[in-house]
């Protein structure tokens, strides 16, 4: 066991032949071997990534790791969710201004971190079942509920119609931005999302609502 694990789950036996259990891995420290495994899964991949990379990346026995974690992807699932907090919801009052809040920048679909983290683990979903659904469930679910915040909001405020299929238009600027990524190698950029919101998104949105007409002031 290395010396930073003095805070990990050990067995321990006293004088009377007792057993002690320490508390597992957590606080801190959890997040010290999460932002390990976020940097491992990065830079090799899920199919490359190993429990005993992580441990020695984070500088903890592979023992620490799965006293916590039972395999590589709960692991990674965890690692994946506890970068929930960096994603909040803008509230800028347009719909527009709150979609390009929302997909550029930190977390957003122009984060070379975030790129990089999802295309690390296409293989995984596509051939391990349960971790996709716990990758769908805990990874992509809240930031899918996330941007329906944002087209509800839009909705209340009349900028799109009360029938508009949210769950339709929900991912269709990842979608697309990651087509144009994994498909024709196009680094997303703040300009190629708000071209898909100015040409694509905004315009079916907001297609059959009635602007309401200025009123001119009578000189």
């Amino acid at each position: 066991m290395t010396s930073t694990d003095h805070d990990t789950s050990t067995s321990l036996t006293s004088d009377t032949g007792a057993t002690h259990q320490r508390p597992r891995v957590e606080g801190d420290r959890e997040q010290q071997i999460l932002d390990a495994a976020l940097e491992a899964l990065a830079e090799v991949g899920y199919d490359r990534l190993t429990m005993d990379a992580v441990a020695t990346r984070a500088r903890a026995s592979k023992a620490t790791l799965y006293r916590r974690w039972n395999d590589k992807a709960s692991l990674v699932i965890d690692a994946l969710v506890s970068m929930k907090e960096e994603f909040s919801t803008p509230d800028t009052g347009n719909l527009r201004d709150d979609l390009v809040a929302s997909f550029c920048g930190m977390g957003g679909v122009t984060d070379p971190r975030q790129i990089s983290i999802f295309a690390s683990v296409l293989t995984a979903i596509s051939r391990d079942a349960q971790f996709a659904e716990k990758f769908r469930s805990d990874f992509i679910g809240p930031k899918a509920a996330l941007s329906r915040v944002v087209y509800e909001r839009a909705q209340a405020r009349g900028e799109i119609s009360a029938d508009l299929d949210i769950d339709l238009f929900a991912p269709a600027i990842p979608g697309i931005v990651l087509q144009r990524l994994f498909m024709l190698g196009e680094i997303p950029d703040a300009d190629l999302v708000t071209r898909v919101i100015d040409q694509i998104i905004l315009p079916a949105a907001t297609c059959g609502v009635q602007s309401v007409p200025v009123q001119k002031e009578e000189s």
